[in-house]
């Protein structure tokens, strides 16, 4: 009910701070009812949980691959693994031995995605604060560098993608199902016939495709991970157990359980109504309402498990000496895959937590901020000038007529509403090697302070 406005007169008067703190709460019961029914009628299921993530505790509660099962015993095997610079034992040159593993991509710093526009596995020098520093080593060469063809996705949320990488290529099942005449031999695709889900597939692929290594001098050197792998795996083939597979069923175990749940919208989500802004559960309207934004990042990681094209540019339109021009066919998206014409330029939609950690969006790293990315959406201009008026082009990219006030509240709601602060839970402190980490190159061990 309205205050009379005699009240907000004596609150003028003598300056009594609470009767405005009265006008803010009742104004966030209202908007908090409001927004409420937003997200019930954007919801599948009329309820708001349906946006909820689960408990990272609750293995159970998690979506998992059946063939994959969690347990307590992967996902610490697996959090040391992720971390672990010691399994970069199969570089191109000395000078990278031993200084990556798969955090040197994504990395807590960095909402576990990298620092730059394309992450750099071997072949890189330095880290920065957040992994923004990291440079090209001098010994390295695009002919041997390991860097990354698209921009790095995080592995946040990855228990909601049945399929990995922004073309979907890793993932023998749900979404990929009937793909495997694309599940090329000689290729990392070729991976998918072990009948994994995507995170699983990625993990496996992406050990030999990043050149980490583990082998018996590595389990002679560093026992706690045998013990860790017999623990995790008892009734596994040594041969399977000790290799790419075991370490990367462990690698996805442990990135099944990233969930960003200290997000203030999740915590609002879960009744404490308190921990979202004024000005992010504006925004949260925008996006459930006018901005139609949940049309496509729906479901607890905001994001479906489909591909769209929206026009944007690929990573070798930024022109840097880093980038890798139509590398595996990262420009074609979606097409790139699955070879189908219906398919090109259809990128799979990213989660949306954590995007104030990180200062590259789109697939191609063109955009430099989430109002980069909103004002792009609003006006519905294709960047990549060739897709103009391309038929595969989404029926959702079309105008909005967003206002500036309301782009500034859905700025607010991505960038504060969804960031959880505390990710560093899901680091270990030391590794069993005692090495650095995410990376353990000279120049990135003084950054780090573990040199």
């Amino acid at each position: 009910m309205k205050k009379p406005h005699f009240v907000f007169g004596l609150c003028l008067v003598f300056g009594i701070v609470s009767c405005n703190d009265d006008d803010g709460i009742e104004t966030n019961s209202t908007i908090d009812e409001e927004l409420t029914q937003a997200i019930q009628s954007a919801s599948p299921s009329s309820s708001v949980d349906y946006f909820k993530l689960p408990d990272p505790s609750n293995l159970g509660d998690i979506p998992q691959d059946p063939l994959n099962p969690l347990t307590n015993e992967k996902v610490a095997l697996g959090k040391l693994l992720f971390h672990e610079t010691e399994l970069g034992g199969n570089p191109n040159l000395a000078a990278g031995l031993k200084t990556f593993g798969c955090a040197s991509c994504h990395h807590a710093a960095s909402g576990f995605q990298a620092g730059i526009a394309q992450g750099i596995g071997e072949g890189g020098s330095g880290f920065g604060l957040t992994g923004e520093g990291r440079t090209v080593h001098t010994d390295y060469d695009p002919d041997n560098l390991d860097i990354q063809p698209i921009r790095t996705p995080t592995v946040l949320n990855v228990a909601f993608q049945d399929v990995m990488l922004w073309n979907g290529q890793f993932g023998a099942t749900g979404t990929n199902a009937g793909t495997e005449a694309n599940w090329t031999t000689g290729t990392p695709i070729e991976t998918n016939n072990e009948g994994f889900e995507g995170v699983e597939i990625q993990a496996i692929a992406g050990f030999n495709v990043h050149r980490l290594q583990i082998d018996q001098d590595f389990l002679d050197g560093l026992p706690t991970y045998k013990d860790m792998l017999d623990d995790a795996f008892p009734n596994m083939d040594e041969a399977r157990k000790y290799s790419n597979i075991g370490v990367g069923l462990s690698v996805a175990a442990y990135e099944r359980t990233l969930l960003p749940t200290e997000a203030p919208f999740q915590k609002w989500l879960n009744g404490q109504t308190e921990e979202l802004s004024l000005g992010a559960k504006r925004g949260a309207l925008v996006f459930f309402g006018k901005g139609e934004c949940a049309n496509c990042h729906t479901g607890p990681a905001l994001n479906d498990m489909d591909f769209h094209a929206i026009g944007m540019e690929d990573l070798d339109a930024l022109n840097t000496d880093l980038s890798i021009p139509g590398a595996l066919g990262a420009s074609r998206g979606r097409g790139g895959f699955t070879q189908n014409a219906s398919d090109e330029y259809k990128f799979k939609t990213p989660q949306l937590y954590n995007l104030k950690d990180h200062k590259f969006f789109g697939h191609g790293a063109t955009f430099q901020s989430v109002e980069d990315v909103i004002r792009y959406k609003n006006d519905a201009v294709v960047e990549k000038a060739s897709l103009s008026g391309h038929g595969n082009i989404s029926q959702h990219f079309r105008p909005l007529s967003l206002t500036d006030a309301e782009i500034t509240d859905l700025v607010d709601f991505l960038e504060n509403g969804l960031y959880d602060p505390s990710l560093d839970r899901y680091v270990p402190s030391t590794l069993p090697s005692g090495n650095c980490f995410p990376v353990n190159d000279t120049q990135s061990k003084a950054d780090l302070g573990c040199d």
